[in-house]
């Protein structure tokens, strides 16, 4: 089945979406610009990333939280959360989406909010916490073949963020996950578990071929 599903969602790329993919567009998300650049993982064509900027509210991040968007990519995440966050850091592997995001904060004036850095995961944040920690991680397993790609699947690094989380959140900090059943939902969750988190769903969507699931991830007392 899963199979048929991302068939059915590469056609749907190809015959509707591929003229705005990897190639500098310039998109509009509920009102707000955000320039995408090649390399650059589209936030507006597979309405993940809208769904979980649509999803976060005031309640999910208190006005002057200290909030973290991990593979920021075009930097949508971050610039909706500000919207509430008093700071918010970026981070992106991607070169290439490292300065997408910072032409973002720019175009939409929270240059005084917003900081992006470039690195693996947590590894340009030494020594920082934060109340939220915001990740829309690559779905799929494999090996990534471009810097672009790297947004779509990756070996280990839902299990390497997982394990490292709880040093970077605040005291009664919480994780907010977006997580899709085409991808390897189930396993992403017992990782979590593992490392003793409790998950709870916090919104959902049925999109053609799948449901994306926005998770929020408490650190168990």
């Amino acid at each position: 089945m899963k199979h048929l599903t991302r068939l059915l969602l590469w056609l749907r790329f190809h015959l509707f979406q591929r003229h705005r993919f990897n190639r500098l567009v310039l998109e509009h998300v509920a009102g707000r610009p955000l320039l995408v650049l090649p390399q650059v993982f589209n936030p507006t064509l597979f309405l993940t990333s809208e769904f979980m900027v649509q999803a976060l509210n005031e309640q999910l991040i208190p006005a002057g939280t200290s909030l973290l968007d991990m593979g920021t990519g075009s930097g949508i995440g971050a610039i909706f959360a500000a919207q509430w966050a008093g700071q918010v850091a970026a981070v992106d592997v991607n070169p290439a989406a490292v300065r997408c995001a910072r032409i973002n904060v720019l175009l939409n004036q929270l240059e005084d909010k917003i900081t992006v850095y470039e690195g693996d995961l947590f590894t340009p944040l030494a020594g920082q916490r934060f109340d939220v920690i915001l990740f829309n991680p690559p779905y799929y397993r494999g090996t990534p073949t471009s810097p672009l790609d790297h947004a779509f699947r990756a070996t280990d690094v839902v299990e390497r963020f997982a394990a490292a989380a709880a040093d970077y959140l605040a005291p009664a900090g919480h994780i907010l996950l977006l997580l899709a059943n085409t991808g390897d939902e189930t396993a992403f969750l017992q990782t979590f578990r593992h490392h003793g988190y409790t998950a709870h769903p916090l919104a959902h969507r049925h999109l053609p071929g799948e449901r994306i699931t926005l998770w929020q991830m408490q650190p168990d007392s």
